[in-house]
């Protein structure tokens, strides 16, 4: 029997899009891809006749519960396409302690009691990040825009759902991906419940300001301001960058920001030197 070649990664793309980024019957969007004509009988890898399915309705279908035909209807009318956003998906999160990390910055809240709220990353008085225990259940919070300040994903609650109208999204594992564009990621999180999440790279925008997460730094892009490996452990505001200061415990405020007009190509070749400068020195 000849080894199954795995599925290109453009191909991959390429159904992702077409299928709004969600399982085609549910919206769900965690997915496995799923070839609509069997890979016993075709033995290709052919964009149009490969879908997106959950785990449960992948196995309905392999187990002869989910008629082929309702599958093929469902990939020509898929569900996220119809309602322009996937569906909610309850993230795990629980206990008392809880993190933030941004590439190798670290905000942390130890012992998180009962009706307290903790907002790692707030930008112009609004938290990106925050995290909240009512009645004794640990609930994060997040939200992310794009540069017309319109969201493209949230978390309300531990239940996540995005804009299914970006150029591509992609989850596997803990991983979720958003690209504005092929080789441009806006945003990498990683989910590690009980307790962490983890932006490792892209870009955090509001109101004009701009976070570059890199795999080791931070930079304001704005105000030009480099920073790494910062860290804070139980102030009740991480890192607050912009406007409406926080009246409680900030660790880290920058303000004074800049809005519309810096020179961003300025800015960015000072981030390379900053770069080239630590290379240097380790």
């Amino acid at each position: 029997m000849t080894q199954r070649p795995p599925i290109p990664q453009e191909m991959k793309r390429e159904i992702r899009q077409r299928c709004g980024f969600g399982c085609v019957v549910c919206g769900m969007p965690l997915y496995e891809y799923e070839h609509m004509l069997e890979w016993a009988e075709v033995q290709r890898h052919v964009a149009g006749e490969i879908t997106l399915l959950c785990r449960q309705h992948h196995g309905e279908k392999t187990n002869g519960l989910l008629p082929k035909e309702v599958v093929v209807a469902s990939n020509q009318n898929p569900y996220n396409k119809q309602t322009g956003t996937s569906k909610q998906h309850l993230l795990h999160y629980s206990g008392q302690m809880v993190r933030l990390r941004a590439a190798d910055s670290c905000f942390e809240y130890r012992d998180l009691s009962d009706g307290a709220f903790f907002a790692p990353l707030v930008i112009d008085g609004l938290p990106l990040v925050a995290f909240r225990i009512e009645q004794d259940e640990l609930l994060l919070n997040f939200i992310a825009f794009n540069e017309l300040n319109k969201p493209i994903i949230q978390i309300v609650d531990n239940e996540l759902i995005y804009d299914t109208n970006l150029w591509d999204i992609e989850w596997v594992a803990q991983t979720l991906t958003i690209r504005e564009g092929r080789g441009r990621i806006l945003l990498q999180l990683v989910f590690s419940p009980p307790s962490e999440i983890h932006i490792r790279k892209g870009r955090l925008l509001r109101n004009g300001i701009e976070l570059l997460v890199g795999p080791n730094y931070l930079f304001n892009t704005n105000n030009s301001i480099f920073l790494g490996a910062i860290a804070t452990v139980n102030c009740p505001v991480g890192f607050a960058i912009g406007d409406h200061t926080p009246n409680v415990g900030a660790g880290i405020v920058l303000a004074g920001i800049l809005r519309y007009e810096f020179d961003r190509k300025q800015a960015r070749q000072y981030l390379r030197r900053c770069l080239s400068e630590r290379r240097s020195n380790d």
